[in-house]
């Protein structure tokens, strides 16, 4: 099951990235992705970035304050940063953006075809990453501290993961504890025991009991998760609605 990319993007010009989002809404169906966040200066997605655990940043290069060149350069100084796409209406930028390791140049107007193959190489990049860090490596049990004293809870007993804020709620069977870790880290981690169902949670796949649709506002519904051992329904965002399909499956 593939998880969708998690793609950041930076332009100076709304009309460009309103284009770039347009494309990417294109490509939603060969590339499942989820946009994380959007910036219009270098500066503001240098913050942004670090936060973001972002798969891919799309840029673009010329910039007030901070080009994309030295943006890009910027973010190889992050723990774990982003493959870099660059997307601009110049040519001669082609060795710089070597230089500083970026997986694609993209010239505007972007193509939906060369936008694809820019998202496979960072899919590509993704999965060897995952590969170079295999699943047996992965922690058994979360280190939680509490009032100065620290627990172990196996990950066996972990019902769901979800970002609130700074922290991660991790869900057991009885209570609730909070992890300071990152929710894409996590799940690079664990691999195929956690699957996403929404930008802000991971659910254990052996405590997925099913879907269900739950009334909202308005007399709509929404796609939710059934979690064993827990009355909450966990809701299902519309671009992780392919799992349900993918869940349907297997059963």
């Amino acid at each position: 099951m593939t998880t969708p990319l998690r793609l950041f993007l930076v332009d100076d010009e709304l009309p460009a990235l309103k284009r770039l989002q347009d494309v990417l809404a294109d490509c939603a169906d060969l590339c499942p992705h989820d946009i994380v966040g959007t910036a219009t200066n270098g500066i503001s997605a240098l913050s942004q970035l670090a936060e973001a655990d972002a798969d891919a940043a799309i840029i673009d290069i010329q910039m007030p304050q901070m080009s994309g060149i030295e943006l890009a350069r910027e973010l190889q100084h992050l723990s774990q940063p982003p493959a870099v796409i660059f997307a601009t209406a110049f040519e001669e930028y082609g060795v710089a953006a070597f230089e500083v390791r970026a997986v694609d140049y993209l010239l505007k107007p972007i193509r939906k075809e060369r936008l694809l193959e820019a998202l496979a190489r960072v899919r590509d990049a993704r999965s060897a990453k995952r590969e170079a860090a295999p699943l047996h490596n992965a922690r058994s049990h979360f280190s939680v501290t509490e009032r100065g004293r620290v627990h172990l809870i196996p990950v066996s007993e972990a019902r769901y993961l979800k970002a609130e804020q700074k922290y991660i709620t991790l869900r057991t069977r009885e209570r609730e504890y909070l992890l300071e870790d990152s929710l894409t880290r996590l799940e690079e981690e664990f691999g195929s025991r956690f699957l996403r169902i929404h930008r802000n949670c991971l659910v254990c796949t052996d405590s997925l009991l099913g879907f269900e649709k739950m009334p909202v506002a308005g007399g709509e519904t929404h796609w939710a998760a059934v979690i064993k051992d827990i009355p909450e329904k966990l809701a299902v965002s519309r671009r992780q609605q392919h799992v349900i399909k993918d869940f349907k499956k297997h059963v």
